[in-house]
C-alpha cells in the first residue's frame, strides 16, 4: 500500500520575507559579535569604522533629494557648484588645528571621539531644518566631521594594525567594515525616508554617531610608529611624490565619475534607475578591491598597483565609449570603482609606512587636503558644463590614459625614490 509523503509546509511570502531580512542581520551581527570580543585593537576600531560610515550613509540618503535629484537640473547645478567649493574652506581651516594633536599619538583617539559627538549633535539640528537654506551649513558641518574622522583614520589604522597583518590588508579590511556599515543602514535609511521625510534618517543617524563616540572609549592609546623618511615643512614626502600623481588623479575621476551620473544622465533623458545600477556596481567594484587586496602577494609593490589601476580603468573606459549600453557602462563603473580603491588602498599604505611619527599629521593634513581638492575640481566640471555622458567617458578614458602615461614616463626618469621596508 502506497503511503503519500507529507508536503512541506508552505509559508506566505511575507514570512519568507522576514526570515530573509533576519538572516542578513545575523550575517551582520555575527562579525559584529566577534569583533566586540576580540581584544585585537584593529578590530575595537573597526566597530567605531563601522558605525560612523553607517551614520555617514544614512546622512548621504537623507541629503540626496535636496542636492541631487529634488531640483530641477539647472537650478541643482548653481547649488552643487556653491556646495563644492565650500566643502575645501572648513577643511583647509581646520587641518591646521590638526595638525599638532595628530602628530602626537594619544590625541588621534579624542579627535575621532570629537568627531563623532559633532556630527551626533548636527545631526539633530539638521533634522529639523531640512526644508531650511540653514541645512546646508549644517550639511557642511557634517562633511568637515566626516572628513576629520577619515583623515584620523590613517594614524589610528597604522596604529592598531597587527605586526603580522600588512598596512594595506589593515585598511582593506576597515574599507570592507565600511561597506558593511553603509549596507546595513541603507535599508533602514529608506525606510525612515518613505514614513517620515529626510529627518528620519537624519535622526537615525545621530544616533548611530553617538554609539560610534561611546565606541571610541573603549580604544586602547595607540602605539607610536616608526621613524619614517624625511618630510618636508608641509608635510610633503619625497618617496610619495610620484604615487601621489595616480592618487590624485583617480580621485579626480572618481568625483568626475560620479557627477556625471548624477547630472548627464538626467540631461540625457535615462531613467533614474540607471544612476542606481552604475552607482551600485562601483560600489560593489570598491568592495570587491577590499576582498582581493589582501590577497594580493607581498612582492606586489604598491606603486605598481597603483599606476596599474589607472591604466586598466582608462582601457575599460575606452571599451564603454564604444560599446554604449547599460551592462557595457556597469562593467566600467564596477571597474573604475576597483581601481580607485585599490589605488587608495596601495597610496594609504605607502603613506602610513613612509610618514614618520612626529610628523604624521602634517603628512595625513596635506595628502587629504590634496586628494578632498582632487575630487571636487573633478567634480565640478560635470556639475556646471553640459557634458554628455558618452563624452565624459571619452573624457574619462583620455585622462585615465594620460595619466599612466605621465606615470610610467616619470618613473622611467628615476623619480621614485624607493620606501624602505616596502617589498
Amino acid at each position: 500500500m502506497r503511503v503519500d509523503q507529507p508536503r512541506p509546509p508552505r509559508y506566505p511570502w511575507w514570512q519568507l520575507l522576514l526570515l530573509g531580512f533576519a538572516g542578513l542581520a545575523e550575517s551582520v551581527v555575527w562579525p559584529l559579535r566577534r569583533m566586540w570580543r576580540s581584544s585585537r585593537p584593529l578590530d575595537a576600531y573597526a566597530l567605531t569604522h563601522f558605525t560612523s560610515a553607517a551614520g555617514d550613509a544614512l546622512i548621504a540618503i537623507a541629503l540626496a533629494d535636496s542636492i541631487f535629484f529634488s531640483l530641477p537640473v539647472d537650478q541643482a547645478k548653481v547649488k552643487v557648484a556653491l556646495y563644492l567649493g565650500l566643502t575645501m574652506l572648513p577643511l583647509a581651516l581646520a587641518g591646521p588645528l590638526l595638525v599638532i594633536p595628530l602628530d602626537r599619538a594619544g590625541p588621534r583617539r579624542w579627535i575621532s571621539l570629537l568627531s563623532a559627538l559633532v556630527r551626533a549633535v548636527v545631526a539633530v539640528f539638521a533634522a529639523t531644518h531640512v526644508d531650511s537654506l540653514l541645512l546646508f551649513p549644517l550639511a557642511l558641518t557634517l562633511l568637515v566631521a566626516s572628513k576629520v574622522h577619515a583623515i584620523t583614520k590613517n594614524g589610528l589604522t597604522m596604529a592598531y594594525a597587527d605586526p603580522d597583518e600588512g598596512l594595506m590588508q589593515a585598511n582593506a579590511r576597515l574599507g570592507r567594515v565600511a561597506v558593511g556599515g553603509a549596507v546595513w543602514a541603507t535599508p533602514f535609511g529608506f525606510a525612515l525616508l518613505k514614513l517620515f521625510g529626510a529627518a528620519g534618517p537624519m535622526l537615525l543617524a545621530s544616533a548611530v554617531y553617538a554609539m560610534s563616540a561611546a565606541l571610541t572609549l573603549r580604544l586602547p592609546r595607540p602605539r607610536p610608529g616608526g621613524e619614517g623618511r624625511p618630510v618636508g615643512p608641509r608635510g610633503r614626502v619625497p618617496s610619495l611624490a610620484l604615487p601621489a600623481i595616480g592618487a590624485v588623479g583617480m580621485r579626480a575621476a572618481s568625483g568626475f565619475l560620479l557627477f556625471l551620473m548624477a547630472f548627464a544622465l538626467r540631461r540625457g533623458g535615462q531613467p533614474a534607475w540607471w544612476f542606481a545600477v552604475l552607482a551600485g556596481s562601483a560600489v560593489a567594484g570598491g568592495f570587491f578591491a577590499d576582498l582581493v587586496a589582501p590577497r594580493f602577494p607581498r612582492t606586489v609593490r604598491e606603486e605598481s598597483m597603483v599606476v596599474s589601476c589607472v591604466l586598466g580603468a582608462g582601457l575599460i573606459a575606452s571599451v564603454a565609449f564604444e560599446w554604449y549600453t547599460l551592462v557595457v557602462l556597469a562593467v566600467f563603473a564596477a571597474v573604475a570603482g576597483a581601481a580607485t580603491e585599490f589605488g587608495r588602498l596601495a597610496f594609504q599604505a605607502l603613506m602610513q609606512r613612509a610618514a614618520p611619527e612626529g610628523a604624521v599629521g602634517r603628512v595625513y593634513v596635506r595628502y587629504e587636503l590634496l586628494f578632498q581638492l582632487a575630487w571636487v575640481a573633478g567634480a565640478f566640471l560635470p556639475a556646471v558644463l553640459p557634458i554628455g555622458f558618452r563624452t565624459g567617458i571619452l573624457i574619462l578614458a583620455g585622462f585615465y590614459l594620460l595619466l599612466a602615461g605621465v606615470y610610467y614616463v616619470r618613473r622611467e626618469q628615476g623619480l621614485t625614490p624607493h620606501v624602505p621596508g616596502t617589498p
